[in-house]
């Protein structure tokens, strides 16, 4: 598949997770009827994010190997598994993809009547300090982002090298995508993706925008520790390889 036709299908696919991620954490997750919350709170929100990755893994795995992520293609070029020399074109279509996710969901949400950009969390934004969910530290937040992008990369990794079950990778990153969420909704309100914290701070406001740099500084780091990392301590040699063959 040509690069072109592949970044077509990454935007498509990084629009689906903001869309369908911050999305239901925009409208679904506080939902009332009368005086009772039946919104999906926390785990819903959680589950969500997961369930956008494993379907887009199914519906286009084939075609761009799905990566939806930034610190994705850095974590799989650190790993030697995806060339440099299509990581600008890559991530270039992943911001384009969340922009377009999170302009969709604006349009959608501010047809409610009374709605607006409040709080310190508006529009799914990450955010440290002040805009932290908990009200966590800089420090905290940093330290999050990197370990969780980190075990992200390491179960990207691990469920699609060649010696792991077939079929499965995409249940199990979508599952390990939830619990990430489960794990550091509360501090970050859970990035562990540059793109995904870029689209929507661009419509909420300059100052969530402004922190944005620790959405990408961070997991881009965890995911090249990991790449790093499976790349040398769980990669076959090649002395390995040969004896296999």
């Amino acid at each position: 598949m040509n690069l072109a036709k592949r970044c077509i299908a990454e935007a498509i696919g990084t629009m689906w997770l903001v869309l369908g991620g911050c999305g239901s954490a925009v409208l679904a997750a506080i939902f009332t009827a009368g005086d009772v919350n039946i919104g999906i709170g926390l785990v819903g929100v959680s589950l969500a994010f997961g369930l956008t990755v494993m379907t887009m893994a199914y519906a286009i795995g084939h075609i761009s190997g799905c990566h939806l992520n930034p610190a994705v293609s850095f974590g799989l070029w650190a790993c030697n598994r995806f060339p440099a020399s299509e990581l600008l074109p890559y991530i270039i279509a992943q911001v384009i993809g969340a922009i377009l996710g999170a302009g969709i969901l604006m349009v959608i949400a501010s047809g409610q009547t009374g709605f607006e950009l409040a709080g310190s969390n508006p529009f799914a934004t990450n955010g440290f300090g002040a805009h932290s969910p908990g009200g966590y530290s800089l420090l905290s937040c940093l330290v999050t982002e990197v370990v969780m992008t980190f075990m992200f990369l390491m179960i990207i990794l691990g469920a699609t090298d060649s010696r792991a079950p077939q079929g499965f990778a995409p249940v199990a990153i979508g599952l390990g995508l939830t619990l990430i969420h489960l794990i550091s909704i509360p501090v970050t309100n859970t990035s562990v993706n540059p793109a995904r914290s870029l689209g929507p701070a661009i419509f909420a406001g300059a100052e969530l925008l402004s922190q944005t740099w620790l959405f990408w500084v961070a997991p881009i780091l965890g995911a090249v520790l990991a790449g790093f990392v499976y790349s040398s301590v769980f990669e076959p040699s090649r002395d390995a390889v040969r004896e296999r063959t």
